[in-house]
Order: structure tokens, then C-alpha cells, then sequence
């Protein structure tokens, strides 16, 4: 293997390979910081311009667009409340509130490293793990889907705020709105209310874009301090990458980055599962619990570690296997068919050099990905500063503008505003709105997979217990929520104790 990567590397004696991955990158970063462009958009822009080009920069470039459109989900994930990305929703949990809490450099520190950190551990598995976690991944059907959705579920606890009653209305508000649309198994219209744009469903994108972004305009608005200056707020001289801090949280970000790359390698899954898993693996090991959804360093490593490590595991089924692991890696795979090269277990044995030049791309638009953010960490943070006045139109303006850009109908900006004013109700009442966002991508996946895999084995319900995976994410699953449960009557009964001797 390392004779393989010794030969690939010759590849990169051209400088134009390097150009094409920081231009990648460079246009990455901006897609994911503008809420709407996704990395998928991205990618699907540069892609005719990767005709001419040799394989290795072609496809380098569009992994910097991949890499730099999720790691700069982040930026308004971490300043303004408002993920770039479906993957950044988790992000915002705890870097906005402490960027709320005068510290918007070290949450955007936190994150660049994060995310670099995240993106170097998906390079290490996809290059030396592709054949253990694809194989994994290629055992996965209905049954081990549902399975892995309802353990997704059960993170609900871990992202309710303050209330788990409120958090499990919401997240089942979010199944409820997943469900909308023409039943995938019996071909039957539900739950539109006779309004035909819904017949497809929810747009997931200009929802989300609604439920954070549109509704944190509102509250900003009606807020009596909404259009005073934040300059005093805002401290430029300590934005910078957070190198030392981060690292020594080693424990959250070597998990999460494994979590990442494991689910992202899983076909479907996404990096909204990888971050949540991931946000939720690092409240149960963290010693303050409490302190989560707060502001607190360890919430804000392990999404972004989680949300990079994706990345990695996405490229796996897809260069090993010929099966994209999501949307962006799907139109990566197009990539490489124009370019001639057929993705699966030959392309590393017939054209190894070019297999392993991907790899050493991968791992470069990584090294670009936080060099760039590490030089505009200053010019990130200093939006804080612009006022509110002059700032919240022009986030209204392009919250519309990518809603609308991504299906081109007016339908897309009416979801965004019915979510936007739902999100501030929501907010003003006590709900948070993760699980909401949570229940709506995994609400269908657990629904369908179920009723698929009920009809595969012909109602024999015991076979969601009897295959290994399932049944693993069955014992999570419970586990994940009788242990909160034990431990709120230990913690109640001891101070009844307490209480009892004190009398």
C-alpha cells in the first residue's frame, strides 16, 4: 500500500492539482456559509469543468468543494444560529450559545480544528479501512436501517433543552411532518391537506433554513436589544484556531470522528445522524452533562469532528463498492465515469495510482479547507460587528434566495416562511427545534424501513431481533434510554436520602 501512495504521489509534481483543490475549497467554504447552497449544489456546479481535466484534478477539485462546503456550514452555524448545512444543525446547539456568550472566536476555533481534525481521521479510514467498513456498510437493509433510526430517535433526550417532555412533542412533530407526502409502499397521498405542492413531501432544505435561520430573524427583530450594534460584544483579537483546546479533548473527537466516518460510509445515512450520534456519544462520556446546549467546548468537537469524519466514510462505499454513501458523493461517483474511471474493487487494483491520488487529493483539500479558515477566522467573526439593522435583511434576502434556489418554485419560500414562524413559536414556548429537525429526517426512514422490512420477511417481527447489527442497535437503543432513566431515580433517590437524614 505504501508503494501504491509513493507512486501517487508523482502525480502532484503539477502545481495545476494544487490550484484545482484550493479553488475546490476556496468555492466550498462559501456554498456551505450561505444558507441553501449545499455541498451538493457545489459539486454539481464544477462538475462540466472537470472535462477537460486529468482525473486526479478533477476529482481533487471536487472533494475541495466537498470538504469546504462542510466544514463551512460552521461559520453561521457558530455566529449567527444558522447552519449551512444539514450536517451543522447539531453545531449550533453549543457554538452559537457561546458565541452568544461573547466568545465567537474560540467557537469558530473550535469548529476549523474540529472539522480538520475530523477530515484527517476520514482520510485515515478511507485509506487504510475501505474494505472492513464497506463491507459492514453492504450488510445494512430495511431491517438494520430501522434499527439505526430508532437508536437515532432516542438521541432526542440528549437535545431537548431543559424539558424531555417538550423534546419528545417536537421530535414528534418532526416524524409527523416527515410523513407527509405519497406513501413510498402503497402509493397513497397523506397528511397534505389537499395542497399539491406537498404531495412530495417537505422540502427538507427551506424547512430547515426556516426553522433556524428565518425564526432567529424574528426573535432578533422583536427583541428589544435586535438592532443594537454587537461590536463590544465581539472579541477579534481572540479568533484564531483552537489547536491545544481542541486536541486536548482527544477522547470526544477520536469518537466522534470514528461515529462520523462509520455512519457516513453507511448509504443514506447522512452527516445530520453522524453529528447528532456523535453530539450524543459526547454528553453521555462528558463528566458535566449539564453544561451541553450551553456553550460547552466538548458539544461544539465532536459535530464538527463528526460532521468532517462523514466525509471520509461517504467516499468508501463509493470508491470500493460503486454505491454513493449520500447526495454529494453520488455526483462525485459521476465524476469519476466521466473521467472513464468505473468506481469498485478493480479501480485499486488496475488504476492504483490514480485510486491512491484521490486519496492524497482528499487529504490535501483537508490541509487547504483549515488553512483558509484559519486565515479568515478574523474576517468571520467581524460580521458580529456589522448591526443588526443592516445585517438581518440581508440574511432574510438570502435565506429566500437559497430556498428558492433549490427547487425554483414559490413553494420552497412558503415552507420557509410557515417554518420560520413556527420555529419562533416554537422557541418562545420552551421547544427546542433539533428535535423537530431530528424527527423529520430520521421520522421516515424508521416508518418505511419498518413497514419494508415487515413485508420482506412476511410479518415476522423476530427478525429485527435475530441479525446482529439490528440487534445491536436494538440494545443501544434501549439502553440509551433506560440508563437516563436510572440514573434520574438514583439521583432522586439519594436525595431522598439525603433529605431523610438530615431530619
Amino acid at each position: 500500500m505504501l508503494a501504491n501512495f509513493a507512486d501517487a504521489a508523482g502525480l502532484f509534481f503539477n502545481y495545476q492539482i494544487f490550484l484545482a483543490i484550493a479553488f475546490g475549497t476556496l468555492l466550498g467554504l462559501v456554498f456551505g456559509s450561505l444558507p441553501g447552497l449545499t455541498a451538493t449544489m457545489g459539486i454539481a456546479l464544477l462538475l462540466p469543468l472537470t472535462f477537460g481535466m486529468e482525473p486526479v484534478t478533477g476529482i481533487g477539485m471536487l472533494l475541495g468543494v466537498y470538504c469546504g462546503a462542510i466544514s463551512g456550514g460552521s461559520i453561521p452555524a457558530a455566529l449567527l444560529n444558522i447552519p449551512g448545512t444539514p450536517s451543522s444543525v447539531a453545531t449550533t446547539l453549543d457554538a452559537f450559545p457561546m458565541a452568544r456568550n461573547g466568545e465567537p472566536g474560540r467557537a469558530l476555533g473550535l469548529c476549523i480544528v474540529s472539522s480538520f481534525v475530523g477530515g484527517l481521521i476520514s482520510v485515515a479510514v478511507f485509506a487504510f479501512m475501505s474494505p472492513v467498513v464497506a463491507d459492514v456498510a453492504l450488510k445494512f437493509s430495511a431491517i438494520e436501517y430501522f434499527a439505526l433510526g430508532l437508536f437515532g430517535l432516542t438521541i432526542i433526550a440528549s437535545v431537548s433543552g431543559d424539558s424531555i417532555i417538550k423534546g419528545l412533542v417536537a421530535g414528534l412533530i418532526g416524524v409527523l411532518i416527515s410523513l407527509i407526502g405519497i406513501d413510498s409502499l402503497t402509493g397513497m397521498v397523506r397528511l397534505t391537506a389537499g395542497i399539491p405542492e406537498l404531495i412530495g413531501g417537505v422540502d427538507f432544505m427551506p424547512a430547515l433554513i426556516g426553522l433556524f435561520a428565518l425564526s432567529q430573524i424574528i426573535r432578533d427583530v422583536t427583541s428589544d436589544d435586535a438592532m443594537l450594534n454587537t461590536e463590544k460584544k465581539v472579541r477579534v483579537s481572540n479568533a484564531y484556531p483552537r489547536v491545544r483546546e481542541t486536541l486536548s479533548k482527544w477522547k470526544v473527537w477520536l469518537s466522534s470522528s470514528l461515529i462520523g466516518a462509520i455512519v457516513g460510509a453507511i448509504p443514506g445515512a447522512g452527516g445530520s445522524i453522524a453529528s447528532f450520534l456523535a453530539y450524543d456519544q459526547a454528553k453521555r462520556m462528558s463528566k458535566t452533562p449539564e453544561k451541553f446546549g450551553k456553550g460547552t467546548p466538548e458539544g461544539v468537537v465532536a459535530c464538527e469532528s463528526a460532521n468532517n469524519g462523514m466525509t471520509g466514510g461517504a467516499l468508501i462505499p463509493m470508491m470500493t463498492l460503486g454505491i454513493p454513501g449520500d447526495a454529494s458523493a453520488a455526483i462525485l461517483m459521476g465524476g469519476l465515469l466521466i473521467q472513464g474511471l468505473q468506481p469498485g474493487p478493480m479501480l485499486f487494483q488496475e488504476q492504483s495510482n490514480i485510486a491512491y491520488g484521490i486519496i492524497i487529493a482528499f487529504l490535501i483539500a483537508n490541509i487547504f479547507m483549515f488553512s483558509f479558515q484559519s486565515i479568515g477566522i478574523k474576517l468571520f467573526v467581524r460580521v458580529l460587528q456589522i448591526p443588526r439593522s443592516y445585517l438581518m435583511p440581508f440574511i432574510m434576502v438570502m435565506c429566500i434566495l437559497g430556498s428558492y434556489g433549490i427547487s425554483g418554485t414559490l413553494s420552497s419560500a412558503w415552507i420557509l416562511l410557515f417554518f420560520g414562524v413556527f420555529g419562533y413559536f416554537l422557541n418562545r414556548f420552551g421547544f427546542s427545534a433539533a428535535p423537530v429537525v431530528l424527527g423529520m429526517i430520521l421520522g421516515y426512514m424508521v416508518e418505511s424501513n419498518f413497514r419494508r422490512g415487515m413485508t420482506m420477511f412476511e410479518g415476522d417481527w423476530t427478525i429485527f431481533f435475530t441479525r446482529p447489527i439490528s440487534l445491536t442497535f436494538l440494545i443501544l437503543s434501549a439502553l440509551s434510554i433506560g440508563l437516563p432513566l436510572y440514573q434520574r431515580y438514583r439521583k432522586a433517590q439519594k436525595a431522598r436520602q439525603l433529605k431523610a437524614s438530615e431530619a
